[in-house]
């Protein structure tokens, strides 16, 4: 595995896992791609959420890469989404180069980082000409909407400087309202316990897709705290009850919901 970072936009970063390529295995020399995008508010950059995650897909045969995107008052201005955009079109860049398949570029992104991740298939980002979609997004307990007494008021307050938001402020980042019928293909999981980000995030976003017709696939898990990531001992700060040890199975299923849309 060969690792490249590149330098983005306001001083973020993308960490690039590049699986080999090896002439005896002639169908995997080239590879599609998981872009994580790790949560954290707009406060942080998880890295809970980063090299662990990205680890999984590399290791289910996928290369993968970590955006380390800008936070607290850099947030402001829509920095991160521009960098987002940013990272989203290296990657097609360098595909030829790096052995990625570029028409099979997904995004996965936790809470926040969800919100970030998804700005790039749904928002129309400030500045962006030639905005590059993803083919595919995966979500793991993502901020969504904008609105007032659902979503994560203080990802918004560092995104967009100040909360509530205006009702054109709301319009434009809440993602629910922003679906259409070439949407990419989403993965989404929540739990219902989640206290810090509702669950009605996902339900709604899953119902909009429902709406236009985009293939999704969603999993509400009925036990289980915000910021899981992978669920497992690696990125658990206390083991695991039994009840929450069903998580971890989301990435079985992430992986396998990218092998049935990026065929």
């Amino acid at each position: 595995m060969q690792l490249k970072q590149l330098e983005l936009e306001g001083g973020g970063t993308l960490t690039v896992y590049l699986r080999d390529s090896c002439e005896r295995m002639p169908k995997a020399i080239d590879r599609p791609l998981v872009l994580v995008v790790p949560g954290g508010g707009y406060t942080h950059v998880s890295a809970r959420e980063g090299d662990p995650v990205a680890l999984q897909f590399a290791a289910a045969g996928y290369h993968a890469a970590v955006l380390d995107y800008a936070i607290c008052e850099q947030a402001k201005d829509g920095l991160p989404l521009r960098q987002l955009a940013q990272a989203i079109g290296l990657v097609r860049q360098h595909a030829a180069g790096w052995h990625i398949l570029p028409e099979k570029i997904a995004v996965c992104g936790f809470s926040a980082g969800g919100h970030l991740a998804l700005s790039g298939a749904v928002l129309d980002i400030p500045g962006e000409r030639a905005q590059p979609r993803p083919d595919a997004v995966i979500l793991g307990y993502p901020v969504i909407t904008a609105e007032t007494g659902v979503t994560h008021a203080g990802s918004f307050e560092h995104l967009c400087g100040h909360f509530p938001l205006t009702a054109d402020e709301e319009a434009q980042f809440s993602c629910d309202r922003l679906v259409r019928d070439d949407t990419p293909p989403t993965f989404l999981w929540h739990t219902a316990a989640d206290k810090t980000v509702p669950v009605a995030n996902s339900l709604r976003y899953a119902a909009a897709l429902a709406a236009h017709g985009v293939p999704f696939e969603l999993h509400v898990y009925p036990f289980g705290w915000h910021g899981l990531s992978t669920a497992d001992a690696e990125t658990a700060a206390n083991p695991l009850p039994k009840n929450i040890q069903p998580v971890h199975g989301w990435l079985a299923d992430a992986v396998r919901f990218l092998g049935d849309v990026l065929a």
